[in-house]
């Protein structure tokens, strides 16, 4: 799973460079160019619930840590949208762009941190896969102010993010590496703060602003009864009239 969405501002250039090399040959982490499995099912979601309403030509979908572009390319391919990508690595913007070029998609080489560029109501779908964890409070909050300014009128919110909810291998990085904010440590290889929230936290931050269809936990957390992978939630939210 990529993890390509550094505060570049925040944290300088060493998380920065990190997925610049990530994305330059596979390292770490694997870079994948296929779509992320948890979008296609929240598009099937959509489609099955709303028909092509949210997903046509006419829409826009803004990715917040777009990487190599593969998700926001699948959707132009798949239902002709168009699409804006945010990555903190210029190399995986490179990339997005090159195999962009066909189709009505634009990236930006930045923070995902607020302001965000787009303009008022002018998304149907805000993504952000894995992103912000790596914000600090304040930030998060107002991105997800910012999320609801650019979103259409009943446009959606695709957010999937860390749980720290019976997450062993998390709970014991907040106590070996603990950052400065509660339920936040130092990621062990790229040296950053990376925040993990409970799910009560997750729906505080966004009942303000959005109704929440769907929540979605994964399950392949323990084996055997102890910690195997992270834990991760995925929020399907509509923006409140």
């Amino acid at each position: 799973m990529k993890r390509n969405f550094i505060n570049y501002r925040k944290n300088g250039k060493k998380g920065g460079n990190f997925w610049d090399n990530e994305y330059k040959k596979e390292g770490f982490l694997a870079i994948s160019d296929d779509p992320s499995e948890d979008m296609i099912k929240f598009t099937n979601w959509l489609k099955r619930e709303y028909g092509y309403s949210h997903l046509n030509a006419t829409m826009s979908v803004l990715d917040l840590g777009c990487g190599n572009g593969r998700n926001l390319l699948y959707l132009a391919k798949t239902f002709g949208s168009r699409g804006v990508g945010y990555d903190i690595s210029g190399e995986a913007i490179k990339q997005a762009r090159k195999k962009s070029e066909a189709w009505q998609l634009t990236y930006e080489a930045r923070s995902i941190a607020p302001p965000l560029s787009a303009g008022d109501q002018s998304q149907m779908i805000v993504m952000d896969m894995m992103t912000s964890h790596f914000l600090k409070a304040d930030e998060r909050k107002s991105l997800v102010e910012e999320i609801n300014r650019v979103l259409r009128p009943d446009g959606f919110f695709f957010f999937k993010t860390f749980l720290l909810d019976e997450d062993e291998n998390a709970k014991r990085l907040l106590k070996e590496s603990p950052a400065e904010e509660k339920g936040s440590y130092i990621h062990p290889r790229i040296g950053v703060a990376e925040h993990v929230s409970t799910e009560d936290e997750i729906i505080d931050l966004l009942s303000p602003y959005f109704f929440i269809h769907k929540i979605l936990k994964s399950h392949r957390h323990k084996s055997k009864g102890q910690a195997f992978k992270r834990r991760s939630v995925c929020i399907y939210a509509q923006k409140k009239a």
